[in-house]
């Protein structure tokens, strides 16, 4: 047996094909682009707008936070490009997951989904005690349980999980609809927040645009400094152009959940159609809205000044207007609410192809035969993630999920010319253009990104591969379906239906 076997295309085409409208075992094809676009905005536009702006600007980049999300927008860009031909290709569930293990092998597809768990769960339970706070704050409601100080169990973020975990289950359909309503109020909120906020923008406080370099306060050094400076040996500093990469880094947090979409081809109508559409149209209106919009808190407040903690309320608060303040505080807790629901609906997706591939418990794959969705996977990851987000403080945590999200798309970039040369025959109504060059060019910069993050972030990073090293050889490796037809036995067929 080999750690580097290969998915045949034929299988993953033949999974991807099932159609559980038929009554037969596959998930229900039910969404469209609109659908697809709408959960990909869902889970993008949310943090990076409402907290990212305010930190990164504060203490890295300055005004340059500007560039920062433009630069990890054209990141993310080409890597959708690269997503949008391998989900066109091969429009199956596990997205990174399902592509690595058709070109790269067994262990690089563990990898990749294992790592994409890690993304998907501390985004989600990260999101989760943000929204309590922000309800918290908004209705006045004690911090004992809805905030992060002397909070012992946070009820809030176990609640929205735990509910929104129920609308995941009970069916793509609802979680769509859901989904596209708070799309709607917080693209609503986000345009009033530009167009309000022009008016408040003063030059004075984009000026220096981008801060010269100085040296880190104390606490930057050592493990909190990016992998860059420690490797060659730089003095730790922020602002200057390399705090403007660095921000870049970390404000990539704010683009990785388009990837989600991807994982829902086997329940789009017309996978080779809306698949690209979905993917590229998230990344175009996701990058336009950033960088407006942080444009325009940058210029409202000093960046000395910003609060970190609810950057967008408090500048239009400075201005005197505080109604606009309640609008984006509400607005925020519709972008947070989203942003949920689609992290647990794209763990669910992932946790379901690695199951039905044996690498863990073919059982918990199981399709519920009424909601058509991977109901025992879903119902696990969302009791995990209400625990995380319960008991856990883990805004120390959420690098991991930019570091985590960068490494998927490398691997993502590089299977798109390994697939076209391994099989050239396979349709794709959707190319990357100047391919070899632009794959390998997103591949380079998902990674210089990943080495601008600190080396605290990487160490989390590898001892979480670690863990799924000690699974993936104690069980999967020998247990999935390859290895049971390289060992001449009839592979475990995942339990789709009901019982």
């Amino acid at each position: 047996m080999s750690v580097l076997r290969t998915k045949p295309i034929k299988d993953v085409m033949a999974q991807s094909q099932a159609d559980g409208e038929d009554g037969g075992p596959g998930l229900k094809r039910r969404l469209g682009a609109l659908d697809l676009t709408g959960f990909g905005i869902g889970i993008v536009i949310g943090t990076g707008i409402f907290t990212l702006t305010g930190i990164e600007a504060k203490n890295s980049a300055g005004p340059g936070v500007v560039i920062s999300f433009a630069i990890a927008g054209v990141v993310a860009l080409l890597a959708a490009l690269c997503y949008a031909e391998l989900a066109s290709s091969v429009p199956a569930a596990g997205s990174a997951y399902t592509y690595a293990y058709a070109t790269m092998g067994e262990i690089v597809a563990w990898i990749i989904g294992w790592d994409l768990l890690l993304e998907f769960a501390l985004g989600a339970a990260v999101v989760a005690r943000g929204w309590s706070g922000y309800l918290g704050e908004l209705l006045g409601l004690p911090t004992t349980w809805f905030g992060e100080e002397g909070s012992i169990v946070n009820i809030g973020a176990i609640a929205i999980v735990l509910i929104l975990g129920v609308v995941g289950i009970v069916g793509i359909r609802e979680s769509s609809r859901v989904t596209n309503l708070l799309v709607l109020v917080k693209v609503a909120i986000c345009v009033f927040i530009v167009v309000a906020g022009l008016f408040f923008v003063k030059a004075a406080n984009l000026s220096p645009f981008i801060p010269p370099a100085e040296p880190a306060s104390g606490g930057e050094g050592g493990l909190q400094q990016p992998v860059t400076q420690a490797i060659f040996g730089l003095d730790p500093s922020v602002f200057g152009l390399a705090g403007v990469l660095s921000a870049a880094a970390v404000v990539f947090f704010a683009y990785t959940g388009f990837e989600a979409v991807a994982n829902l081809g086997e329940e789009t109508r017309k996978p080779k159609r809306d698949l690209p559409l979905g993917l590229l149209g998230t990344l175009g209106i996701s990058t336009v809205l950033y960088i407006a919009v942080s444009l325009v808190v940058v210029g409202m407040v000093k960046y000395t000044d910003i609060d970190e903690g609810a950057p967008i309320a408090s500048a239009f608060n400075s201005v005197g207007a505080g109604w606009a303040a309640v609008l984006v505080s509400i607005a925020a807790v519709a972008g947070l609410t989203s942003v949920i629901l689609v992290d647990l609906v794209a763990m669910g997706r992932i946790g379901f192809a690695i199951a039905r591939d044996g690498l863990i418990p073919p059982s918990i794959a199981k399709i519920h035969p009424r909601w058509g969705t991977p109901y025992r996977i879903s119902a696990i990851m969302t009791v995990g993630v209400a625990l995380l987000a319960g008991f856990l403080p883990l805004s120390a945590l959420a690098d991991l999920v930019s570091i985590g999200a960068l490494c998927a798309f490398v691997l993502v970039s590089l299977a798109v010319p390994i697939l076209r040369r391994r099989r050239p025959d396979l349709e794709r109504s959707f190319k990357v253009p100047f391919s070899p060059v632009l794959p390998i060019v997103s591949a380079l910069a998902c990674l210089y990104l990943m080495l601008n993050l600190s080396v605290e972030t990487w160490i989390r990073f590898l001892i979480w591969m670690l863990l799924g090293a000690v699974i993936y050889f104690g069980y999967g490796y020998r247990k999935n379906r390859l290895a049971r037809i390289e060992d001449g036995d009839p592979p475990v067929p995942a339990q789709r239906t009901a019982d």
